[in-house]
């Protein structure tokens, strides 16, 4: 074959191949956007079709006495990464940090962050939400989401926001953070039964809301806004589920 015929045949295929990943791209807008994502590949068609999806707004909980405590065993990390992956800046925790639920264990992978909050609250959203996305061995995850609210400056959000990768698919570490400082001391939480917030939406994520929100500066949610971009995806229907709730203390 003649070097110019080589030429036009990769110029092609990489064509192809570009235009292909940028039909199975997925936002937060326009024809990338929640709409859409069901159609944009076959894998995320739960999108649009699933049955119990996430986020949803959290209004006529059942509340109950019987709720499971939480049981978090987070430790300090000596080291942890940093990743902008274009919808959101993901933290990944090393090994060692856990959430105890009754007997099921599930061992902390990451966490990342909502502008605004994806979950909403008798119709109200907030605006920032963080996700800490957990694991069992058996593959099942647990995800503990936390509101955020206007107040005092964040003391743990002044020691990462810094590191934050600014840059798409940029990468960074950070050194000694103790993610125990990211929780309220109040632990009481919704749980219902929902699915990741993003493609694939994944169902079988089991949900546990806390009703304590955590305060950050408007400086700081401004921040992360401006390194994310509106990143929420629209509340989902229940479809008949039912969420559960602490009573209030």
């Amino acid at each position: 074959m003649r070097k110019e015929h080589i030429l036009v045949f990769f110029l092609v295929f990489l064509l192809v191949s570009i235009q292909a990943d940028s039909k199975s791209h997925w936002g937060y807008e326009g024809e990338a956007g929640p709409k859409h994502w069901g159609e944009i590949k076959a894998d995320y068609h739960i999108c649009g079709s699933g049955t119990h999806q996430s986020p949803v707004n959290i209004e006529n909980v059942a509340l109950t006495e019987s709720l499971e405590k939480l049981e978090i065993v987070y430790q300090k990390s000596e080291k942890m990464s940093m990743l902008n992956n274009g919808h959101t800046v993901q933290c990944n925790y090393p090994e060692g940090s856990y959430l105890q639920i009754g007997s099921k264990k599930y061992h902390l992978l990451q966490f990342h962050f909502h502008t605004p909050s994806e979950h909403t609250l008798e119709g109200e959203s907030s605006p920032m939400e963080v996700h800490l996305v957990h694991r069992s061995k058996s593959g099942e995850l647990a995800v503990i989401g936390i509101f955020f609210k206007v107040g005092e400056h964040n003391p743990f959000l002044r020691k990462v926001i810094p590191h934050f990768p600014k840059k798409i698919k940029s990468t960074e570490k950070k050194k000694s953070l103790d993610i125990r400082k990211l929780l309220p001391s109040n632990l009481s939480y919704f749980t219902y039964s929902g699915s990741l917030t993003t493609p694939p939406c994944s169902e079988g994520v089991r949900w546990i809301v806390l009703q304590t929100p955590l305060e950050a500066s408007e400086k700081q949610i401004a921040k992360l806004h401006k390194i994310m971009g509106k990143n929420a995806r629209p509340t989902q229907d229940l479809k008949g589920r039912v969420i559960q709730g602490n009573p209030p203390k």
